[in-house]
């Protein structure tokens, strides 16, 4: 159970952080414990990470502010690994180095700026550049995946049902675009072989007699015209 001034200092806390949010950090104590809180780091522009959203934890101990707190991160990321702890000087893997004046801002903001470093440390990772980009693109979506995360973080959930949504108009668009042109082809294409049709006929029509009725009929017509002939 927490102690009376762990929880006043918390209380304290969150109040500050609504009325002055941090840059790239979103942090909100459990409904149900006030020593877990959960934490999205926005991924800083010009790093591998841009784009990304991160979710995790910090499980503070009742004894806080006097003794630091455990910090883990379930997002996948290619900087720290999943459901680990992470050591940090703010950390409960250094106690001797714990300032009892750092608060849950100060905690992520130095973790922000740690995960932006390559320097190694117990719960890192070693990825490429790729490998980061690829997690910060997908973090999002997973995140969203997770019942507490959708609880806590409504908003990015929000954001999340946009991006699919017009994901969705662009895939469908260049489609629609395409429908009166394939439309125009098909009408042309009828209509051109109307007018095939059409010359064939009037060529048909315009073709002139075979010579041997031309004969016949110039035969026919001589012997008319030698009856009379004939008949004297």
């Amino acid at each position: 159970m927490a102690e009376r001034a762990c929880v006043k200092r918390l209380q304290k806390e969150y109040r500050a952080l609504c009325k002055d949010p941090v840059s790239h950090v979103v942090a909100r104590p459990s409904p149900n414990d006030i020593l877990e809180w959960h934490y999205v780091l926005e991924g800083s522009e010009g790093t591998p990470f841009a784009g990304g959203y991160y979710y995790g934890k910090i499980k503070f101990p009742p004894e806080y502010p006097y003794k630091p707190p455990g910090i883990t991160m379930i997002t996948p990321n290619g900087r720290f690994m999943t459901q680990k702890k992470i050591c940090l000087s703010m950390s409960d893997f250094h106690p001797e180095l714990w300032n009892p004046m750092w608060s849950v801002s100060s905690i992520l903001t130095g973790l922000l700026s740690f995960m932006m470093d390559n320097s190694p440390t117990t719960g890192s990772v070693n990825t490429t550049v790729d490998e980061k980009q690829r997690y910060a693109k997908e973090s999002l979506a997973f995140n969203c995946k997770n019942p507490t995360f959708r609880k806590l973080f409504p908003e990015y959930v929000e954001k999340y049902n946009k991006q699919c949504a017009l994901e969705q108009m662009s895939v469908e668009s260049p489609q629609e675009d395409l429908k009166p042109e394939a439309e125009k082809l098909v009408n042309s294409s009828g209509e051109d072989d109307k007018r095939v049709d059409t010359q064939k006929g009037r060529r048909n029509k315009k073709q002139p007699l075979p010579a041997w009725m031309m004969l016949l009929l110039i035969s026919v017509f001589g012997m008319i015209m030698a009856l009379p002939l004939l008949q004297l």
